[in-house]
């Protein structure tokens, strides 16, 4: 019986395990199988690193990085902790010399009404404090902006400056570099307003210095000096795109001494160069005033009995000129003297106006020579109280008579413009006088209005000039006058 308990016991161990691992076995053969049926490398499943493998940080670097940390806070601390940042290095025995280097970033623009221009630089500022030095394995220290209070910085200001804009987001832009040796780099960046004197005698052909000087607000030079390390500033399209009308020519710098109430403070200052672009007052101010000088010349072209026509254009050419002065100065600072752009339309307003002032000049001559005149009345002198014979007497009257006529003759023709009125008889008995009309024989000596006065005995010796044609000499008069005008306008501005 036991026996049989037995044998039933070991054929129930032997048929379990076989049906609990037979599903297992048969998904591995499956899988296998598949993968069997796949051409290629066989995909192999996530292999799991064992503990002994995974990284993990030393005790050694982990001492180390500490170390390092616990280094620089220590050497910080010491350096400042009996630090005073209220006396500057070398107080009582040397003055502290403070060397200074300098980056535009952008320069402009140049504000003619204000007379000032903005600049946008890094100020470095470079000196030797030996309480700053320190033994280590650091070369150096770079501090923010909140740990420049700790520290005693030169109280630089820029003396021409009318506003100054700091960058503070999103942190104070400015850094101190502090070297083992107690060298000491300080950095800011700021846009300054600064101001700048133009002198327009030559606008628009001007060419500034615009200064930027600085010093220090409270230290004579006895307890501190300025001095630059390998000036050379660069200025490109890239940052100077602002200066718009104006191009940048170069730089320069001067170093100066100055007496104040605080003692002699040396002052460092430096200049922008920059020049005028002539593009566009030319364009607004140079080609119209030339246009309508000359169209005022048109007028030279019309005939002489179009008043209405002359007279309209001269006005308006008059009327042109006075509002493109009154442009010119529009946005320009208000100066006492005048510029090279108010000489030249000046001198564009006097051309149209003399154009106006030729019709009017030419208008009232011929109108004196055509009006109407009163028929003259023949006087004859009385007789003396003694008695002349009846042929004295005849040959007294034919002298007077001859006379008479002569002076009252003249032309009323009037078809020819050339011509005037001729008298031969006054040209024969009185060389020395010209027939003109009107009794206005003050302007003999200069004009003539008959129409043969050339060639007779009066005009020896003087200048002739015929009324009639006062056109045509304008024609010729005013175009080469104000061509010479501008060659030498042109010539003494460029090169003055």
């Amino acid at each position: 019986m036991l026996t049989k308990v037995l044998l039933i016991l070991l054929w129930m161990s032997t048929i379990f395990p076989s049906r609990i691992e037979g599903p297992h076995a048969e998904s591995e053969r499956g899988t296998s199988a598949r993968h069997d049926d796949v051409y290629g490398p066989k995909p192999q499943g996530p292999q799991k690193k064992l503990p002994s493998e995974e990284i993990k940080p030393t005790t050694v670097d982990t001492r180390q990085r500490f170390g390092k940390l616990v280094a620089a806070t220590e050497i910080l601390d010491s350096m400042l902790n009996k630090y005073d940042h209220k006396l500057r290095p070398g107080i009582g025995e040397k003055p502290t010399v403070v060397t200074v280097q300098l980056s535009v970033n952008t320069l402009g623009p140049i504000s003619i009404m204000d007379m000032e221009y903005s600049i946008d630089i890094t100020f470095c500022q470079t000196w030797y404090d030996e309480r700053l030095r320190y033994n280590g394995s650091f070369e150096s220290f770079v501090l923010n902006g909140n740990l420049v209070s700790q520290l005693w910085i030169p109280d630089t200001f820029f003396r021409n400056s009318k506003r100054i804009h700091d960058y503070a987001i999103t942190m104070p832009s400015q850094m101190v570099r502090i070297h083992k040796d107690g060298k000491v780099l300080y950095t800011v960046r700021m846009t300054i307003d600064a101001e700048c004197s133009l002198h327009m005698f030559k606008f628009p052909m001007d060419s500034h210095s615009c200064p930027l000087s600085f010093s220090s607000f409270s230290y004579p030079k006895s307890e501190m000096i300025y001095k630059w390390e390998d000036f050379k500033l660069e200025i490109n399209e890239s940052n100077s795109w602002k200066l718009f009308q104006f191009d940048f020519t170069g730089m320069s710098n001067t170093t100066e001494t100055i007496s104040t109430v605080a003692g002699d403070v040396m002052v460092i200052t430096l200049f922008f160069n920059v020049s005028r672009r002539l593009g566009f007052n030319i364009f607004q101010n140079y080609v119209p005033s030339s246009v309508t000088t000359i169209v005022s010349w048109v007028s030279f072209w019309m005939k002489k009995d179009s008043a209405p026509a002359r007279t309209s254009l001269g006005i308006t050419s008059v009327l042109t000129m006075t509002s493109l002065g009154s442009y010119s100065r529009k946005n320009f600072p208000r100066v006492s003297y005048i510029t090279a752009l108010d000489f030249y339309i000046t001198v564009c307003f006097i051309f149209c106006f003399c154009a106006l002032m030729e019709f009017a000049v030419l208008n009232f001559l011929i109108y004196q020579h055509t009006k109407p005149r009163a028929s003259p009345r023949l006087r004859y002198p009385r007789a003396r109280g003694r008695v002349l014979t009846p042929l004295r007497a005849r040959g007294r009257a034919q002298q007077q008579q001859g006379n008479v006529v002569c002076e009252m003759e003249d032309s009323e023709d009037e078809s020819d413009e050339e011509e005037g009125p001729s008298c031969p008889a006054q040209q024969s008995l009185h060389p020395g006088r010209s027939h003109c009309p009107g009794g206005c024989y003050k302007f003999c000596k200069y004009l003539c209005t008959a129409r043969r006065c050339e060639g007779g005995m009066w005009q020896q010796g003087r200048l002739f000039i015929h009324v009639y044609r006062l056109d045509n000499y304008s024609r010729v008069i005013f175009p080469v006058t104000f061509f010479l005008f501008n060659v030498v306008y042109w010539l003494v501005y460029l090169n003055l």
